[in-house]
């Protein structure tokens, strides 16, 4: 069995965050010793880190003040040498930029785990050009959607170096029933709920779905926005003339187990790679509407949701209200549909094993380093 150590600086919830606490429930069953390296700004510490104590997994909090990058650096070889690290996997562009130096100075082989780019301004464009080229220098870079694989391989990855390994989903807590969760978020138990779940950054199209909405004639329909970050003050003040129907709750913990609240789930991204989230309301039986970017296709494949195109709030709101509008069994035919591809081609197995597999070969020293 191998010692794994992740390396992440998590937000406070996230998909980034979702699939190392799964990869690090599942590799502790199949009986791999476990760390996670967790960088901090201050407290208190993100909800992951307790989820990941919980699953069987070394915690390692860091504090990082500041730029002290020579801090968290210290703290990653320190970690690799005190638990004789086989593997080290890190997790967004800080982990790939500032510490995986510390475990190629280790001797440790170094993965890491692509979520996607965000894009934006001048700003993420360094920050992505800085962990492309980080990037490169990886003993393997796992891509989590065929086209970022594609992408990666454009931008100057090694092809023999980028393993494609979609996400996988099984729910950490049974989902909240319909009522228990709108009773939790404080909604009307029968108005017809349109959610949203994410971080609120220009790449995830929070702004998309509140053009959607000014744009709707359903007066009973309430709009569910649930998330924080950047974009989230201007949502809020364009989304004011729908009044009491437009609801902004913030961050919401686990917000997953609350997702039965939704009639459907919208994703009016920009770029995606596998989201957790669509993961999560289909294997809730909520229908997903979703834009046309990044793995959402493959995800969605063989009738498992509703694809649109991007920047297209007038036919974001047009199939919603297909959904909405549809009768009971084109709803469970759709629901059905996503369920069973969730169990199909996104368990929780063979996704651990093939991280298994990819962690033994590095070790044996097979591949490029």
């Amino acid at each position: 069995m191998s010692t794994i150590l992740h390396v992440l600086a998590p937000g406070p919830t996230g998909g980034m965050e979702s699939v190392v606490r799964l990869l690090a429930r599942g590799l502790v069953a199949a009986g791999h010793e476990v760390h996670a390296h967790v960088i901090v700004d201050s407290d208190p510490l993100p909800e992951v880190v307790e989820y990941l104590r919980s699953a069987g997994a070394g915690v390692h909090p860091t504090y990082v003040p500041g730029r002290r990058y020579d801090k968290e650096r210290a703290e990653t070889l320190r970690l690799c040498r005190a638990f004789a690290v086989d593997v080290v996997h890190c997790h967004g562009y800080r982990a790939d930029v500032v510490d995986a130096g510390a475990a190629r100075a280790a001797g440790v082989p170094i993965v890491s785990t692509v979520h996607g780019f965000t894009g934006g301004g001048w700003k993420n464009g360094v920050y992505e050009w800085l962990q492309l080229r980080a990037l490169r220098r990886m003993d393997r870079v796992v891509a989590v959607s065929a086209p970022l694989a594609e992408l990666l391989e454009r931008r100057g990855v090694p092809a023999d170096r980028i393993a494609l390994l979609p996400n996988a989903y099984e729910p950490p807590e049974p989902p909240l029933s319909r009522v228990e969760a709108r009773e939790a978020l404080g909604l009307d138990p029968d108005a017809t709920v349109i959610g949203w779940i994410g971080r609120m950054s220009r790449e995830k199209g929070v702004d998309v779905l509140v053009e959607a909405a000014l744009l709707s004639d359903r007066p009973d329909w309430c709009w569910l926005m649930i998330g924080d970050g950047p974009e989230r003050s201007a949502a809020l003040a364009a989304s004011a003339p729908l009044g009491r129907n437009a609801v902004l709750p913030g961050l919401v913990p686990n917000a997953g187990r609350s997702i039965r609240a939704c009639d459907v789930l919208v994703l009016s991204s920009r770029t995606e790679g596998t989201p957790i989230v669509a993961l999560e309301a289909m294997a809730a039986g909520v229908p997903v509407i979703a834009t046309a970017v990044g793995g959402v296709p493959d995800l969605l494949d063989a009738g498992a949701g509703v694809l649109v195109e991007p920047e297209d709030p007038a036919a974001l709101l047009e199939a919603i209200r297909d959904v909405v509008d549809s009768a009971e069994a084109g709803r469970g035919a759709l629901i059905e549909a996503a369920r069973r591809r969730v169990k199909e081609h996104f368990g929780l197995e063979p996704w651990v094993q093939a991280h298994t597999d990819l962690y033994g070969r590095l070790a044996a020293g097979a591949g490029p380093r």
